[in-house]
Formats: C-alpha cells, sequence, structure tokens
C-alpha cells in the first residue's frame, strides 16, 4: 500500500491524520456491486462506519443504498445525493424528530427493533398524513463468535424483536393503520471472519420468513445486515474480502420467495482496509523491561484498541534499520489504556519515524474524538 513514493507524499503531512487509498475504494466497490449484482442483491453502505465526505461520495457514485443508524445519518445520506428510495433507518433508540426527518423525507425504510417504537412510528406518520414503511428488526438469537461488544444477534442483547414476542407483534400490526409492514431485518454482530454464523443465519431467517409467511404476510424484503470482518492482521494480503464467498452462501442457503429481495448492509468490509492512521514518533523512552514508541496519535484519533482491545497492525514506513526490537506503541492522551499494541515487532525506531496505523478506515476516524482538547483529526486522499 505505501510505495516510496507514498511515503514521500505523506512526509509532507502534518501529523496525524487520516489517509485514504481512493483506488483501493473503487476496486472494493466494483467487486461488491459485481459480486451482489451477480445474484440481485441489494447493498446499503453503513454509514457509522466512516462518514467522511470523501469516503461515501465514492459509495453514492458506486450506486450503494445507505443504512443509518441516527437521524443525522439519514439527514447526510439525503443530502450528499443518496436516493431516498434506498435509504434505510435502524436504530434501538430514534427520537421523535429523527423519525420525522426521515418521514419528511420519504425513506425506503425504518427497521424497528420494539413494539413500542412502532406504536411511536405509527402515531408521528398519523400526524402527517402519511404512511411508513417499515421492517421488524429480529432477533434470531445466533452467537457470530465474535467480540463481545459487538454481537447484537443474541437474545441477551439490546437489539431487536424476539420470537417469543411474534404473536403479540401481529396483533399490534392490524391495528396501526399507518405503518406498512414490508420486511424483516436482521444482524447478528460484527468482525465475523467465519461464515459459518451466516449459515446458521440464512436457517433461521428461512424459518422466520415461513412463519410470517403462513399468517398471511408475504414480505417483499429481507435484510440480512452485514457483519463480515477483514484481516486486521495481514491487511495487504487481504486487502478485499471475498465477497464472491460471502454473498455465495446466502445464495445457496437462503430459501426467497419469487419477488422477494435480499438487502444487505455493509460497512466494515468495504472501507477498513482502504484507511489507515498516519503519526509520527514524538519519543522514544526505553526501559529494563519494555521500550515505548510514544506517537503523537491517540486514542482520540483511533479508539478502537482502548474500547475493544483490537488489533491494528503498526509499520514503521521510514526506518532504514535491520535491527528490530519490541516496543509497546503508545499515544500523547493521559490515559493508561492510550495503547494501540504491546510488545510490537518494529525496525529500530527513532523520534520524527512515520508510522502507519493500518486497517483504520472502518470506526477510525467516524469515533474520534477532541478528548484532552485536541485537536479535530485530518483526514487525506491519495491513489
Amino acid at each position: 500500500m505505501f510505495d516510496k513514493k507514498t511515503i514521500q507524499r505523506l512526509q509532507q503531512k502534518k501529523t496525524p491524520y487520516y489517509y485514504y487509498d481512493t483506488a483501493l475504494l473503487k476496486k472494493t466497490l466494483d467487486l461488491v456491486s459485481e459480486e451482489s449484482r451477480r445474484y440481485g442483491y441489494h447493498v446499503h453502505y453503513a454509514f457509522k462506519a466512516n462518514a467522511n465526505p470523501g469516503i461515501i461520495s465514492h459509495i453514492r457514485a458506486a450506486g450503494l443504498g445507505a443504512d443509518c443508524v441516527s437521524g443525522n445519518e439519514v439527514k447526510c445520506a439525503y443530502e450528499h445525493g443518496f436516493d431516498p428510495s434506498k435509504i434505510v433507518f435502524a436504530g434501538v433508540g430514534k427520537s421523535d424528530e429523527e423519525i420525522n426527518y426521515a418521514l419528511d423525507q420519504a425513506i425506503f425504510c425504518f427497521n424497528c427493533e420494539s413494539t413500542h417504537e412502532l406504536k411511536v412510528i405509527d402515531e408521528l406518520a398519523a400526524a402527517k398524513g402519511k404512511r411508513a414503511s417499515v421492517a421488524l428488526r429480529i432477533n434470531p438469537n445466533v452467537d457470530a463468535h465474535t467480540h463481545k461488544y459487538i454481537t447484537t444477534g443474541l437474545e441477551e442483547n439490546k437489539f431487536g424483536i424476539n420470537p417469543y414476542e411474534f404473536d403479540e407483534v401481529i396483533a399490534l400490526l392490524k391495528s396501526l393503520s399507518h405503518i406498512r409492514l414490508i420486511g424483516l431485518h436482521f444482524h447478528i454482530g460484527s468482525q465475523i471472519t467465519d461464515l459459518s454464523p451466516f449459515r446458521q443465519l440464512c436457517l433461521k431467517v428461512n424459518e422466520i420468513n415461513a412463519w410470517f409467511f403462513q399468517r398471511g404476510y408475504d414480505l417483499p424484503v429481507i435484510n440480512v445486515g452485514g457483519g463480515v470482518g477483514v484481516n486486521y492482521r495481514e491487511p495487504d494480503k487481504e486487502a478485499i474480502i471475498d465477497f464472491a464467498a460471502y454473498f455465495k452462501v446466502f445464495n445457496d442457503f437462503m430459501e426467497l420467495r419469487a419477488g422477494q429481495q435480499l438487502h444487505f448492509e455493509l460497512g466494515r468490509a468495504i472501507v477498513a482496509q482502504c484507511g489507515s492512521l498516519i503519526s509520527k514518533v514524538l519519543y522514544i523512552k526505553n526501559g529494563i523491561n519494555t521500550n515505548f514508541a510514544i506517537l503523537d496519535a491517540g486514542m482520540t484519533e483511533l479508539i478502537r484498541p482502548a474500547l475493544y482491545q483490537a488489533y491494528h497492525k503498526v509499520e514503521n514506513l521510514t526506518s532504514a534499520s535491520h535491527e528490530q526490537l519490541k516496543y509497546d506503541v503508545v499515544g500523547p492522551i493521559c490515559e493508561s489504556s492510550d495503547c494501540f499494541g504491546k510488545a510490537i515487532d518494529l525496525p529500530l525506531t527513532q523520534r520524527g519515524d512515520l508510522i502507519a496505523i493500518r486497517s483504520a478506515g472502518a470506526y477510525g476516524e467516524v469515533m474520534a474524538s477532541r478528548y484532552n482538547l485536541r485537536d479535530e483529526v485530518r483526514s487525506y486522499f491519495g491513489e
């Protein structure tokens, strides 16, 4: 990803900043479009992964829809030219203001997470003389075998409607005249690198889809969310995930009826590998047991290692040394958790070396903060 010419350009920028490889992003989008189109699938980009205007302009140009989990994400998608008929609004805590904005824009669908939410949307739609299209976010109780903070499809998670509530939901829907049920929505978690949970999801979706059909609901939309993971340890080896294998799982195991559409909500899989956090070494602090490389980037720019204990590959882009040492790579923030990785093998590192923290295109810039009154993070694009 970083040839000599690119590194020279990166050295001219004031660190820390996010660098996005536009060529890789375009290749990824081309493959997503090609492989999903093979089966007639619909893909919405998950705005929560990265809402950088430069990123989403490429995604809109590729023809993807938008998966939003806040009113401001819906607004961002609409204002950046996404077709409202391709905008989906999910999330367990939609405010009245957010719902009203989405109703005014006539978005494609609300993914509803509770019976109480259905009542609120019906009431707000009635006040506007509108009818809202909704999909039921179903909790399929499928274990994604991923980090506990990013598992969303188990009964103990806050997300979705549980199967034991289905009869109550059906009875309620019959009383709501400003709701149009168009589909079922599922999402079992994020950073799933083994495709077997998706096979399990397909089987569970088939059961639930059949249950609703038997009760008179021939729903046109099935939305299976996203969650497919990326290779954080070897980003250059797997810069683009195997979308062919991913979509083939659903083609092989989903039992869709004639006319039913299958929708996906992909975020990390599209943007993670195209982004890197670029930083410089401020200080080297050598100890008896531990060597520290102290960077000018910290958890304010990339919180995932502190929040999830997430791994990101750390590379020294400018050291010419053949000697290797282990470093704890840390940031300047006044928190002990401000650490990108411990005992990382790097070439002999010194003040001023340029450091790349890889696979940071998803849940990096979008989660940045100004804690410690840090400067707002910058971003740059390159081919």
